[in-house]
């Protein structure tokens, strides 16, 4: 066998191997203790090795692990029923990853219309700078060329405008026009946040036309921005909502949550899944929720989150040269670099602080949402140190 290694190379991987975490810490195999800042990309919502989280996943794997959708799982009606609980939902489905979720939510706001008697409208109106996953029709929902390129065709049924441009909005919207979906904050886009204005307008679209208003909430659900979702800061709900990342802490899992007309297409034998909602996800899926809906957890995420802000902004003003915009809310925060992301990325590691690239020259800082403002304040001085180096280089 050769020296190169026998995974599909799609990933350019830091050469860092972490052994195990602590917290807001991640300890690699040689022992050094890196601040982690990313989180596995806004994942590890309650940090590595939450005692809580720990204890429901040991004490679910010696009862049962997984027995598929053939039968009844109690975790997921109890999960269910605390989603829809908090949320506008009334409907959940249960998957293994954000593009899973959005597929779920696709393929949802379609059957709604194919079973109201329009087949033809199919068409989701997506927007410019949006990722949705890696998966045939997410790519082509996200609409991003470097995504999509040689892999074929794009999968019909997505049309991509700019975000803020309500009368092209008003024009895209045709016969065939399923739904329109958006992230609340893009993500991978470079942390953008959309105008609140701009969704009411979006949401009233609806409404007048009979569409059905997607959120992508894989990256800003659960705690993120400082609400349980973000969608809540915007005083509009939408109809069909996909989240990921933080509800599992770590546990690959997912969900789309649906109101119960926008649901009502979904009925046995459309839509399926083997491993999603299984006793294992469910069993870390409610332990998260126990600690999120905790009094003051969220008031906690605001809190802290006001002290990064506040942080930057001195940094900024300190380091014009290095540190641009300071974008985002709550705990999903993003950095526009005035040279080039990766080399503040790079310059942050040497001061062992882990952070997220995004599009548009942005890094993120997507930290546990347990850090605390000591934490933070540790992450600031070591941005800070990173600032400067690069500022006298």
């Amino acid at each position: 066998m050769s020296g190169a290694s026998p995974l599909y190379n799609t990933f350019a991987r830091i050469p860092l191997t972490f052994e195990r975490g602590e917290g807001v810490w991640l300890i690699t195999d040689k022992g050094e203790r890196y601040l982690d800042f990313a989180a596995g990309v806004a994942v590890n919502s309650l940090g590595h090795a939450h005692p809580h989280l720990v204890a429901a996943l040991k004490d679910q794997a010696d009862k049962l692990w997984h027995v598929s959708n053939l039968y009844q799982v109690a975790g997921q009606e109890k999960l269910a029923e605390r989603l829809t609980a908090a949320t506008f939902a009334d409907k959940v489905f249960f998957s293994n990853s954000g593009a899973e979720a959005l597929e779920t939510a696709i393929k949802t706001a379609r059957r709604y219309h194919y079973a109201k008697g329009h087949p033809e409208k199919i068409d989701i109106i997506t927007f410019e700078g949006a990722f949705h996953g890696r998966t045939l029709a997410t790519i082509a929902a996200g609409g991003q060329a470097k995504y999509m390129e040689g892999f074929g065709p794009k999968a019909p049924g997505f049309v991509q405008i700019p975000a803020g441009d309500l009368d092209l909005l008003k024009e895209t919207i045709s016969d065939t026009t399923a739904a329109l979906m958006i992230e609340p904050i893009q993500g991978e886009g470079g942390v953008r946040t959309v105008d609140k204005a701009f969704l009411h307008a979006m949401r009233a679209l609806c409404e007048e036309h009979g569409l059905l208003l997607i959120f992508d909430e894989v990256q800003t659900g659960v705690g993120r921005t400082g609400t349980l979702f973000a969608y809540e800061q915007t005083g509009v709900a939408p109809d069909i909502m996909a989240i990921a990342k933080g509800i599992g802490g770590g546990f690959p899992m997912a969900a789309c949550l649906a109101t119960e007309e926008a649901a009502s297409g979904m009925v046995p034998g459309v839509h399926g899944t083997t491993f999603g909602g299984n006793p294992l996800a469910m069993a870390v899926g409610n332990a998260v929720l126990d600690v999120v809906l905790e009094d003051g957890f969220l008031e906690h995420v605001k809190e802290v989150g006001l002290v990064f802000k506040q942080g930057l902004a001195e940094l900024k003003d300190r380091y014009p040269g290095v540190i641009g915009e300071i974008r985002g809310e709550g705990l999903m925060l993003g950095i526009k670099a005035n040279l080039p992301a990766g080399e503040l990325a790079a310059a942050m590691r040497e001061e062992k602080l882990l952070s997220v690239p995004a599009g548009d020259n942005v890094i993120r800082l997507l930290p546990p949402l347990t850090v605390t403002v000591e934490e933070a304040r540790e992450g600031l001085a070591r941005l800070g140190r990173a600032a400067e180096k690069l500022s006298a280089a």
